[in-house]
């Protein structure tokens, strides 16, 4: 076993400029050194893509190879860093990834749940990295250094998400900096023709009352301007395809839902600060799990939140329904490779495309429903809105392709 591994590791670091030195190899510290070695061995992927991502896949090992890396007080930092994140370099598992959670794991496996629970970013990280099929593999033949440490998330403090508040329509109040701008020369002649016309011991005092009201008429004609574009939008006009916020997300866990033999409960990470979101979709009997794991995909994020059978839901999953109906298939749409969690999907078109989403939809407007109707796959699989009056299509995207179906053409998108 010993050689077989030195023969590895040498081949590893030889073959390309892919690969890590053998100085950083013997940085790390045995068994985690085989731990990294065997997982590249599968995928060589694992030590970056870009030159940008090999740099920082070796600036992390080395980092996992110092001795204070794992301390408790480094803790906190780390699990800062991964808040808004799936992996250390980019938006894939890479070597950085299995030497930092092989040289974590020592620590996580002394904490209790009290403890790890003060670093739910890291440890939400943790178990996803020591789950993926390439590490356990790696794990397999180190038995027992590397085996699954059970964390227990029953009892880990939710996540408060509050719903976005809509923006207010009121203009901000005038500082007395903005009151002082110097009137226009229209007001300015209206005023010199009523102290012309009007000459009266009282006259100090009506000019301060004109002004007053050709303030408040000011403030009333730009509050109703503001109200009519802008902040207002929310409020005004017929639904629209860019009212509807779609994120690329990426599954991080999923179960089925204790109460519910149809509902998986999934964790998803759509890039913000607050981490993952709870999602529930009702895909049990359409997606097998196996295929919702580690799934990339298309999110509807500004949903009111609904509790479904005891567990909140702040998302929806974007799936294609076969035009035959669900007997025929429901598959999830796919953002297009290199998106990010978090990246920002638009419908094309110059009407929509440069338009921000509202921070919720409001059930009562059925401002979804209204707009689904058009939701669809081309014959090239692609997802597209078809404008029901102008028949325009208009393709669902990011900026680095359009999102697509698997195999599904003709389907509803819901």
């Amino acid at each position: 076993m010993i050689m077989i591994l030195t023969r590895i590791r040498h081949s590893l670091v030889h073959t390309s400029s892919r690969m890590l030195s053998e100085d950083i190899l013997s940085k790390l510290k045995s068994p985690l050194r085989e731990l990294l070695v065997g997982s590249v061995q599968q995928d060589q992927q694992q030590l970056g893509i870009s030159e940008k991502d090999k740099t920082d896949v070796t600036q992390w090992v080395e980092k996992a190879a110092q001795p204070d890396f794992s301390r408790s007080d480094a803790l906190p930092s780390l699990d800062a860093h991964l808040v808004p994140r799936t992996y250390l370099v980019s938006n894939y598992l890479t070597a950085a990834d299995v030497a930092v959670y092989g040289a974590l794991r020592p620590t996580f496996a002394q904490l209790k749940p009290a403890q790890y629970h003060t670093h739910p970013a890291l440890t939400r990280y943790f178990d996803h990295i020591q789950s993926r099929p390439s590490v356990r593999k790696s794990a397999e033949v180190l038995a027992p250094a590397f085996d699954l440490i059970p964390l227990d998330f029953s009892a880990a403090p939710p996540i408060e998400r509050k719903a976005l508040e809509a923006k207010k329509k009121e203009k901000p109040a005038k500082t007395a900096e903005n009151d002082a701008t110097p009137p226009s020369s229209q007001n300015v002649a209206a005023t010199k023709k009523v102290e012309n016309s009007e000459v009266k011991p009282s006259k100090k005092k009506e000019k301060q009352q004109s002004t007053a009201v050709e303030k408040e008429g000011k403030k009333k004609a730009a509050d109703s301007g503001k109200a009519a574009s802008g902040a207002g939008a929310e409020e005004v006009g017929p639904p629209i395809p860019s009212m509807i916020d779609l994120r690329v997300g990426h599954i991080l866990e999923v179960k089925k839902h204790p109460d519910a033999d149809g509902l998986y409960i999934e964790q998803i990470d759509f890039g913000e600060e607050t981490g993952p979101r709870t999602v529930i979709s009702g895909l049990v009997n359409y997606v097998p799990i196996e295929q919702m794991q580690d799934k990339w995909l298309v999110g509807v994020c500004n949903l009111k939140p609904v509790s479904m059978r005891g567990v909140k839901s702040f998302g929806m999953v974007l799936c294609a329904t076969s035009k035959d109906g669900k007997e025929g298939g429901i598959e999830i749409i796919q953002p297009p490779p290199n998106s990010k969690p978090g990246d920002r999907v638009y419908f094309e078109g110059p009407e929509y495309k440069d338009q921000a989403p509202l921070s919720q939809l409001n059930p009562k407007k059925k401002i979804f429903e209204t707009i689904q109707p058009g939701f669809v796959t081309l014959e090239t699989r692609e997802a597209a809105w078809i404008n029901p009056q102008t028949k325009s299509v208009h393709k669902i995207r990011t900026k680095e392709g359009v999102c697509l179906a698997p195999t599904l053409i003709g389907a509803s998108l819901s």
